[in-house]
């Protein structure tokens, strides 16, 4: 059968953090986290390919005799030059790089790491894992604390989604638009609102991703049983890097509760949603687990919206969002055609808001919301030089807001941002940003 390749060369953004991190001079290793199928070992092994001469690979998953080596009782030094037999490849030849997939299998070589930085910076390491986050959080070793960068991949965002599209000309006329609140030509703002609902179904997973391209972008084509076979695997994932059966079925409660928390008139995550009579103290663990693990997306409330947003969190109260929106409407069982017709019902305005969610989170943007009691809601916080910036998310072009106009009147921004499907626009200091140019927020 023919499969498609396409995932090889689609762009990934996050290639120009690994250049940046070469042209640094790659001094330290590199931990590359992220959720399983986000793309890593695609994208730092086209990299490697593309950037040195020689690229060493490994795959801990494959190759034991590294974990073995690694668990021996002899010196730093010896490992080091144990490894290199093994490999049977001079790791120190200038243009060589050693990738380390899988690397969560063993928490001594990560330890190394910090011997390996400081005796042999000239060897460029780069290392990553679908649970390294999860694993990280339960290290048992001497983690090298200053000798590695730790950063995180994500799924594919829209404007990945649109560059995979062959739309690149229209992102430079979003972000023009974005940039003096010009309005989208008519035509070109329907179809983005076409585009920005399509990837609601197909989300960010490269291989879905993939899929929707070789299928000549027709939505009708698309085999969804990707989608079902990823979150099937994040569901298989949560009996891995636990202390017991009981606390894998803990977490797979609380991201099974989370698309019908989505719409919470609470405004909040609640543990009484899980199961009845849940108690936080017994659900914190698995929360933690899965934040860990990527697959969900916390947004914290904050109290006073000033700067700095981290001085006024209240960590009680908090929403959870799932970290891809493919996944997040195939949990929800939403057919594609009431996607495509915006006939979501009461989960709109909340797939909008998970949607925003994953947006900023691509944009490293530490997600925060304001509460007033019962009578007013902010989604997001955005901090920034001129100040604590309002989000308000809406799903479609009625705009009307009263929690955003009540905070505006109460705290006084610079101005407030309004993402929905509107067009560009400023009007009485709130800046009209449709719901297909959040990646414009970067600026």
């Amino acid at each position: 059968m023919f499969k498609c390749v396409t995932i090889i060369t689609m762009k990934r953004l996050y290639y120009k953090r690994l250049l940046a991190w070469k042209q640094a001079g790659a001094k330290k290793p590199l931990l590359v986290q992220g959720v399983r199928q986000a793309g890593k070992t695609y994208l730092i092994e086209q990299f490697c390919r593309e950037q040195y001469n020689t690229p060493v690979v490994v795959n801990l998953l494959d190759n034991r005799e590294v974990i073995k080596l690694y668990q021996e009782n002899i010196n730093a030094e010896e490992k080091f030059r144990a490894l290199q037999l093994l490999l049977e490849t001079n790791l120190m030849q200038p243009g060589t790089i050693l990738f380390v997939d899988e690397v969560q299998e063993s928490e001594e070589f990560i330890s190394a790491l910090k011997f390996l930085n400081e005796q042999h910076p000239s060897v460029p390491i780069i290392c990553a894992g679908s649970l390294l986050g999860v694993k990280l959080k339960r290290f048992k070793k001497s983690f090298p604390v200053g000798k590695v960068f730790l950063e995180t991949m994500r799924p594919m965002g829209f404007e990945e989604f649109l560059i995979a599209c062959n739309k690149q000309l229209w992102i430079e006329e979003i972000r023009t638009c974005f940039a003096v609140n010009k309005k989208m030509p008519l035509p070109l703002h329907n179809q983005l609102l076409n585009l920005y609902r399509t990837f609601l179904c197909v989300g960010g997973m490269p291989e879905a991703v993939s899929d929707y391209v070789c299928k000549d972008f027709n939505l009708a084509r698309f085999d969804h049983h990707i989608i079902s076979a990823i979150t099937q695997a994040h569901q298989n994932d949560m009996a891995k890097y636990v202390t017991s059966l009981n606390e894998a079925v803990k977490i797979g409660k609380v991201f099974n509760s989370i698309p019908a928390q989505m719409n919470n008139i609470a405004g909040k995550f609640q543990y009484s949603r899980i199961v009845k009579g849940a108690r936080r103290q017994a659900y914190e663990t698995a929360i933690d687990w899965l934040l860990a693990a990527h697959m969900v997306l916390e947004s914290v409330r904050v109290t006073i919206p000033e700067k700095p947003l981290n001085g006024f969190a209240n960590n009680d109260y908090f929403r959870l969002f799932i970290s891809d929106m493919g996944i997040a409407l195939k949990m929800l069982n939403i057919s594609f055609a009431d996607v495509l017709s915006s006939n979501m019902g009461q989960f709109m305005g909340a797939i909008a808001e998970n949607y925003v969610a994953t947006e900023l989170d691509k944009l490293n943007v530490p997600l925060r919301h304001w509460t007033s009691g019962n009578t007013a809601e902010v989604d997001f916080l955005l901090e920034t030089d001129t100040g604590v910036i309002p989000v308000e998310v809406k799903a479609g072009d009625n705009v009307r807001a009263k929690s955003l106009r009540h905070y505006i009147e109460k705290y006084h921004p610079p101005y407030a941002i309004r993402v929905s499907s509107k067009n560009f626009g400023m009007e009485n200091g709130i800046k009209s940003i449709p719901l297909y140019a959040v990646f414009c927020l970067d600026s």
